[in-house]
């Protein structure tokens, strides 16, 4: 049976500071295909390239990923400043509209750090350009130095809503994360609501009120070790399940006109 299908979003990448490519992490294509069970494809998210309605046929769900580049903050009327760092405008003209439109249309995405920020600003939400620069918060970036399994290491708690979709999905309302991100949310956009936080109050997990798919992200990065950790694994395999159930009913679905960015 051919399994559904994922598209996983890729971002921009210099090889040796020099070839242009598209890159997805190899820990995205892993928890998409053995523990979602789901076959996943790399998208090119440049709308040189693809645009919002072909994904939406050719995928039954979508993973937003996490990457380098931030969400350029005119996209949440802001001006960009140092802070902000470094950007991929392709990357927002095609995934904005995109979550905007799997909302309405049901259809199944995953958020994963920056990919948990578009959902925010997608639905008119605005982020922090540096969250370690607020009072009161601790540094959630990536440690500069170790091996993939000290960076990926869980680092601080998630408190979750008791009896929210989170704490049905973990069995608990306190589970164990790593964090790997510089920016977080400011202001939530319409319809997010936010069922995690970190101890100092960094939102964590969220979903869209009333949509009618499987709209859930996170701000840390479940992709690592996927398929034997606690709170991964329940959160890769809904995700698949959705996609699968999506796959099932989608015949005779007829994608939206969806504006451009």
């Amino acid at each position: 049976m051919t399994r559904p299908v994922v598209g996983i979003i890729g971002n921009q990448h210099l090889i040796n500071e020099t070839y242009p490519a598209h890159a997805g992490g190899v820990m995205n294509t892993e928890a998409v295909s053995c523990v979602s069970g789901c076959l996943p494809l790399l998208v090119a998210a440049d709308p040189r390239f693809v645009s919002v309605e072909e994904l939406m046929e050719t995928c039954d769900g979508f993973l937003l990923t996490g990457g380098r580049p931030n969400v350029h903050p005119e996209e949440y009327g802001e001006e960009a400043t140092e802070a902000h760092g470094a950007f991929d405008r392709a990357r927002d003209a095609i995934v904005l509209p995109l979550v905007r439109a799997c909302v309405e249309r049901g259809q199944p995405f995953l958020g994963i750090c920056r990919g948990f920020q578009e959902v925010n600003v997608a639905m008119g939400g605005t982020l922090y350009p540096e969250i370690r620069d607020l009072p009161g918060r601790m540094n959630h970036r990536m440690p500069p130095d170790g091996t993939l399994e000290e960076k990926f290491a869980l680092r601080h708690k998630v408190t979750l809503s008791e009896g929210g979709r989170f704490h049905k999905l973990f069995g608990a309302t306190e589970v164990m994360t790593n964090t790997l991100h510089g920016q977080g949310i400011n202001r939530p956009g319409a319809r997010i609501e936010i069922e995690g936080h970190a101890p100092d109050g960094t939102p964590e997990a969220l979903y869209v009120k009333g949509a009618p798919g499987f709209t859930m992200a996170v701000q840390w990065h479940p992709e690592w070790d996927a398929a034997n950790d606690p709170v991964s694994r329940p959160l890769f395999t809904a995700f698949g399940d959705a996609v699968r159930a999506w796959a099932g009913r989608a015949e005779g679905h007829q994608a939206p006109q969806v504006a451009s960015a």
